[in-house]
This record gives structure tokens, C-alpha cells and sequence, in this order.
């Protein structure tokens, strides 16, 4: 991606939702938003080349993007539910947002100079829900599990589909989207701790908010900067209740390899690709990828956790899938249409 400011010029407070991330050629400059021509500028970066990354990223495409870090959050989300008999469900999250931090501060090294106030508060406020969205998760599956968790997690996403898009189509693949998330919970949740179904709510409803800060932190910011920004403000906030219930647990060698590996696979991978892939699709279609979500998550609780699938949940899996395709199919088809009008 470019490394130069990516700040929009509009002042709608819903533009980060409601429409595309206006992006340039990876190798370019950035672009005026109002007629695509080249602005003046610096594309030097924090790591001081123009290029959008490695090309096998690249080459992946924002739909790509979105299923790799959608993989990888889920099985690392596995993995932290056998980590949290050592540490409990606050110290989980206290290693994987201290170690996501130091590895984004050290490889991104973002610079601290030349932001505005508006910057700021927004990569505070992307850190704040960061913060929130992965303490409920972790308290949620504490309590349920890991498939009925991310289940009522992801109507959050949905939720914000609908009410971002401005085409009629998108609420019918949000419509289907959900549909698939409820029979994935078996028609009802009420078997479930009450507790664990609230937090698992809450942290949808953050998962949300972190979708739409998590673009305008792409756009403010060069390359991931803005990411490891608000990766640090996570960890500086969560760190205390780390601390508080875990102690010196969170020093124990093992402890701290298996955490890493939940840092990486849960929050550096991920973040990083989704916030690579919002600079290139609006984020009405993200949240509907987003649905995916308990798909990969049954997928992953099977293999690591030896939870099995029901034919109703293979069936839910199916209209999830179905559902995302489709809206991706929508954006592709608008996309082109565009390109043939220009």
C-alpha cells in the first residue's frame, strides 16, 4: 500500500462505512479524492520504501485478505482457549495485545511526529476498542464455546452491513448471512450462560466500532502505523488487568511462547491483513465477510478442540458462505460497472 497519508478530504462521519477506501497504484503517490489525480507529497514511510508490502500479499486481493486473517484469528482463538487454565481469560489478552504491540512497534516503527489532534483520537479510540473488543471475547469464551461465541459475535458486523449499505441487495445477503449465523446456534441460545451471551454481544457491538476505526486509522496513517499505534494504547490499557489476575503466571516460559503464538495468529496477522484489505473494500462488504467467521471458528474448534459438526451446522456454514460470496459478487459487479461508466 502507499506509504504516504492516506487522510480522506470529506467530512461525513460515516464516509469510512458507507463507501470504498479511495486507494492509488501500490507504487504510487496518493491521489486527490475528488478527481483521482496525483497530489504532491512524500511517499516515504516509516520503513522508508513506497511499496503497498510483499507481493504475495498483494496478490491475495481484499476478499483474499479477509479469509487469511479470518483463518488465522480463529485458530488462534483456539489456541487461547487451551491457554487460559494457566492465565485465566485476562491474562490471554494481556500477552496477546502486549506481544502484538512490541512486534507492530518494532517492525512497523511508527513515527510520532507530524499527526494532527484528529489522528490521534482516532488511533486512541482504535486502541480503546481494541482493547474492549478482545477482553469481552476472551471473558464471552470463558463462559461458552468458541463456536456459539463467535456466532452472536459476529451480529455485530452484520448489523453494521445493514446499516451501512446503500444498495437493496446487500440486506438480502446480510439477511441470508444471518440466517446461517442463528442455525449455526442451533435456532436459539438459550442453553448458554447468560453472562458468557452478554459479553459475546458486547464484543460484537465493539466488533463493530473496530471496523469503522480501524479504516480511518488506515486512512490517516502510512502503511500499518496507525495499527501499531493503537496496538500499544491496547496494551498499555489491558496491561493492569493482566497483572491484577494473573501475576507472575504471565512470566512463565511456556506461558509467554504459547501467548506469542496467539499474539500473531489473533492479532498481528489479522489486524494487519483487514486493515489492508479496508483501504480496498467499503466496509459494508467487510462486515458481510465478517460473517464467515463462525464457520472458521466451528473449523477450528474441530481440529484443535475436538469439537464435532452437526449436519445443521454444516448446512449454516453453507448459507454463511453463500451469503459472503454473494456480496462480494455485488462489489465486484459495481466495480465493474464503474469502470465501464468511467
Amino acid at each position: 500500500m502507499p506509504s504516504a497519508d492516506r487522510s480522506p478530504s470529506v467530512t461525513d462521519p460515516t464516509a469510512a462505512v458507507a463507501g470504498p477506501v479511495p486507494v492509488s497504484d501500490p507504487g504510487a503517490g496518493p491521489t486527490d479524492s475528488s478527481t483521482g489525480a496525483p497530489t504532491s507529497g512524500s511517499t516515504s514511510g516509516s520503513t522508508g520504501g513506497s511499496s503497498g508490502g510483499p507481493r504475495g500479499i498483494r496478490a491475495l486481493g481484499p476478499v483474499g485478505l479477509v479469509l487469511a486473517g479470518g483463518i488465522s484469528v480463529q485458530f488462534g482463538g483456539a489456541l487461547a482457549v487451551t491457554l487460559m487454565p494457566r492465565t485465566g481469560a485476562l491474562g490471554v489478552v494481556t500477552l496477546r495485545l502486549v506481544v502484538a504491540a512490541i512486534v507492530m512497534l518494532v517492525v512497523c516503527r511508527p513515527k510520532l511526529r507530524g499527526h494532527s489532534r484528529t489522528d490521534w483520537g482516532t488511533v486512541v479510540v482504535f486502541g480503546i476498542t481494541m482493547a474492549a473488543m478482545n477482553g469481552l471475547f476472551y471473558q464471552s469464551v470463558a463462559r461458552i464455546p468458541l463456536g456459539p461465541a463467535v456466532t452472536l459475535e459476529v451480529l455485530g458486523p452484520l448489523v453494521l452491513s445493514v446499516v451501512a449499505s446503500r444498495r437493496a441487495l446487500n440486506f438480502v445477503w446480510a439477511g441470508l448471512a444471518l440466517g446461517g449465523v442463528f442455525l449455526l446456534g442451533g435456532g436459539g441460545f438459550d442453553s448458554l450462560d447468560p453472562v458468557g451471551v452478554t459479553f459475546a454481544l458486547s464484543a460484537g457491538a465493539m466488533w463493530a466500532a473496530y471496523i469503522v476505526f480501524s479504516a480511518r486509522t488506515g486512512r490517516r496513517f502510512p502503511q500499518a502505523d496507525g495499527l501499531a499505534l493503537a496496538m500499544a494504547v491496547a496494551a498499555v490499557l489491558f496491561l493492569p488487568l493482566g497483572l491484577v489476575e494473573s501475576g507472575t503466571k504471565l512470566l512463565d516460559p511456556t506461558t509467554i511462547a504459547l501467548g506469542s503464538a496467539v499474539a500473531v495468529l489473533s492479532s498481528v496477522l489479522p489486524y494487519t491483513l483487514e486493515l489492508l484489505a479496508l483501504r480496498r473494500l467499503p466496509a459494508s462488504t467487510f462486515a458481510v465477510l465478517m460473517s464467515l467467521e463462525p464457520a472458521v471458528a466451528s473449523i477450528a474448534g474441530f481440529l484443535v478442540l475436538s469439537q464435532t459438526l452437526s449436519m445443521t451446522e454444516a448446512l449454516a456454514i453453507t448459507l454463511v458462505i453463500a451469503a459472503s460470496m454473494g456480496a462480494v459478487r455485488t462489489q465486484v459487479g459495481r466495480g465493474r460497472a464503474k469502470g465501464l461508466d468511467s
